[in-house]
């Protein structure tokens, strides 16, 4: 990042073009953008297509474990969880073991939206880093990545009351669906 020639002892002004939380969300929201252009005629935001999607892999998932594997906090989950089950995608029931728990399933409707989706779900995120050259879309995921894990692991460290506030996600992780 380049220093901008500020007096010494005083703050240098910082673009926000070289300021990483300012292009991560720049990132989102083309991504979201794309996303929402490309897939428009199934009426899913990325939210919900990561908690089918997650649904699809895993089978059946309790709620904080949907929250945990999409990085969403819980409110956000039921919220997106309760549009979902509305449109009859998937089928919420009470635990068996443990009333208070939430489980979540596709239903085929849930199963064949999701199959629908792939095609035009990978556009978007083709779509999002197409303007790299293979080799710098490697990168540009593997950075991310890492940068992912590292925060993942500061977070589990954070949940055991060792750790800063760095993980989690707030305001902007809410679905507006």
């Amino acid at each position: 990042m380049a220093d901008h020639g500020a007096p010494e002892g005083e703050p240098t002004y910082w673009p926000l073009e070289e300021r990483p939380g300012f292009l991560a969300r720049r990132i989102h929201q083309i991504h979201v953008s794309l996303f929402s252009a490309l897939c428009a005629e199934f009426a899913i935001t990325p939210v919900q297509y990561s908690l089918l999607s997650t649904l699809g892999e895993t089978g059946e998932a309790d709620q904080t474990s949907l929250a945990r594997a999409v990085a969403l906090d819980r409110t956000t989950t039921t919220g997106a969880l309760k549009r979902l089950e509305g449109r009859g995608l998937l089928k919420r029931s009470v635990g068996t073991r443990d009333r208070r728990v939430q489980t979540s399933r596709l239903t085929p409707e849930g199963r064949a939206l999701l199959k629908a989706m792939e095609l035009a779900v990978r556009r978007a995120h083709q779509a999002t880093v197409e303007r790299l050259d293979p080799a710098e879309q490697a990168q540009l995921i593997a950075l991310m990545q890492k940068l992912v894990a590292a925060h993942h692991d500061s977070c589990d460290a954070a949940e055991a009351g060792e750790a800063g506030p760095e993980c989690g996600s707030h305001a902007e992780s809410s679905d507006p669906s």
